[in-house]
């Protein structure tokens, strides 16, 4: 990969140039952040990170924008946070997109939306058996962060936390998504995902945000489940084994 945020004019220090580096990095793994949870990230003072930011801002790599607010608003304007740019992202090995979306155009030509629609999920079930086998060895309560780790493996930077004010669930994070540029074009891409996130955990879940439409991270919602809705699942899978490896929609 790539450094991200190098100097134009002249080739900054080795030191210089990978903390920046390291800035940047920390922002595609955690999603759109302050200068003051990145100075605690990469150990840094937050005015030298602010150092690295405005270079990483004036390189096009980073963009300032006000704090997302889900659930109710606090008085006081929303903290400032710093999110990838799509430069950003191509720092990161994010490749073959013209490829990828030529490939799917033609799909869409020639069979139409709903070839389109069937290749996206053919897609996601051809990795049912790991993420299956990843989310069935958690505890119910883990699920969510069992399909986390996985996506990690797979590239996606994915966090699960708990979701915000009264809402009764967790939020599923993907930081980065290797074909997010592609997804741009093909909204498809990430409705099959959708489908594929509700199949494995076994519940409706919702799509909040996607870095395809511009946000600085995917969200989705994933409601908390009771245990007898868990029991209800299980009885569910058993009865439909022979089908694990199927399109998930």
């Amino acid at each position: 990969m790539k450094y991200v945020g190098e100097a134009p004019q002249e080739e900054l220090a080795t030191g210089e140039r990978s903390t920046r580096n390291r800035v940047a990095r920390s922002i595609l793994d955690h999603g759109p952040s302050t200068a003051a949870d990145l100075a605690k990230r990469v150990g840094l003072t937050q005015a030298a990170v602010r150092r690295h930011l405005d270079a990483l801002v004036s390189d096009d790599v980073v963009e300032a924008r006000e704090q997302r607010v889900y659930g109710a608003r606090t008085r006081g304007r929303p903290a400032k946070v710093f999110a990838l740019t799509d430069c950003g992202r191509d720092a990161f090995d994010q490749s073959y997109d013209e490829l990828a979306a030529d490939a799917l155009r033609w799909i869409a030509e020639t069979g139409g939306d709903e070839a389109l629609v069937a290749f996206a999920r053919a897609r996601m079930a051809s990795q049912w058996e790991t993420y299956r086998a990843a989310v069935d060895s958690a505890a119910p309560e883990a699920r969510t962060e069992a399909l986390a780790k996985a996506l990690s493996a797979d590239g996606y930077a994915a966090t699960a936390r708990s979701a915000p004010g009264p809402q009764q669930g967790e939020q599923l994070c993907q930081h980065h998504c290797p074909v997010a540029h592609v997804a741009e074009q093909f909204p498809q891409l990430c409705e099959a995902e959708t489908e594929f996130f509700s199949s494995l955990l076994g519940t409706h879940v919702q799509r909040l945000a996607t870095l395809a439409h511009g946000d600085g991270v995917c969200t989705t919602f994933v409601p908390r489940s009771s245990p007898a809705a868990h029991t209800v699942q299980q009885t569910t899978e058993s009865a439909s084994a022979s089908t694990a490896g199927r399109n998930p929609a």
